[in-house]
């Protein structure tokens, strides 16, 4: 069985689906009762938004759909493509305001806002490795869209795409920081600040503060400051500042 990754595809197959022609949803080999690749791919992201990728499975999106299991690879491939399929889909309908004119800080925090509002809508985005993107409309799309934020600033062509690798894999580390800490407050029933008020006595008994004076002290005031031990509000917010503040000097620097 593929692994849960993009490109762990037939390549072909995958890219002639991801770049059907506008109004060829169907498939040529699937039977006619009205289901389209679209309608598929639609039923596979709702299923995964609800449950996560380990409620995605093809016989899942067929009960949802109200056909066999089977009646699915007339239209996918298998779950491997199922998944590029999904992806591309999101990232193309990801709404994306018009930034032209706004200073560049402006457009780059709007990419990274973006990014992070689509993590938020599709949580099982943040979690997919992505070694291979599909190379389809909706990321091409998003490329071009997220490119020209950096368009302008005296950066060659190889700085423009290191400068947005790196912005989105930063908002991708802290959404799924943040995915991993409302699944411990799911799995336990409890926020970060009662699970650590509830373990605080054993942790007193274990945990020397002056042998640790630091991580007493930086910890406390974090932990304070967040209300647990990690708030990713406060990731998001101060990481991007430090990214924007680094990108200005390697602005400043090229216009030197």
């Amino acid at each position: 069985m593929a692994k849960e990754r993009s490109g762990a595809y037939d390549p072909a197959r995958t890219l002639e689906l991801l770049w059907r022609e506008p109004g060829q949803h169907g498939s040529r080999r699937g039977p006619k009762q009205g289901l389209t690749v679209d309608a598929v791919v639609q039923a596979a992201v709702e299923l995964a938004d609800s449950g996560g990728l380990d409620a995605l499975t093809m016989r899942g999106v067929a009960q949802r759909l109200g056909v066999t299991p089977m009646t699915l690879y007339t239209y996918v491939p298998g779950k491997a493509e199922l998944l590029d399929l999904m992806l591309d889909a999101v990232q193309s309908q990801m709404p994306r305001a018009d930034h032209a004119a706004a200073p560049w800080r402006v457009r780059v925090e709007a990419v990274a806002r973006e990014n992070r509002d689509l993590f938020r809508r599709h949580h099982w985005v943040a979690t997919l490795p992505t070694t291979r993107p599909p190379l389809g409309p909706g990321l091409m799309t998003k490329y071009e869209h997220e490119l020209a934020a950096f368009d302008g600033l005296g950066l060659d062509d190889i700085e423009m795409d290191a400068a947005l690798t790196f912005l989105l894999g930063f908002v991708q580390s802290v959404a799924r920081a943040d995915f991993d800490t409302q699944a411990a407050a799911r799995d336990t029933a409890m926020s970060d600040e009662q699970w650590w008020a509830a373990n605080e006595p054993l942790l007193t008994k274990v945990f020397d503060p002056d042998r640790f004076p630091l991580a007493a002290r930086v910890g406390s005031a974090a932990g304070a400051a967040h209300q647990g031990v990690y708030n990713p509000e406060h990731a998001f917010d101060f990481g991007l500042r430090r990214i924007l503040d680094g990108l200005a000097h390697l602005v400043a620097s090229r216009s030197r």
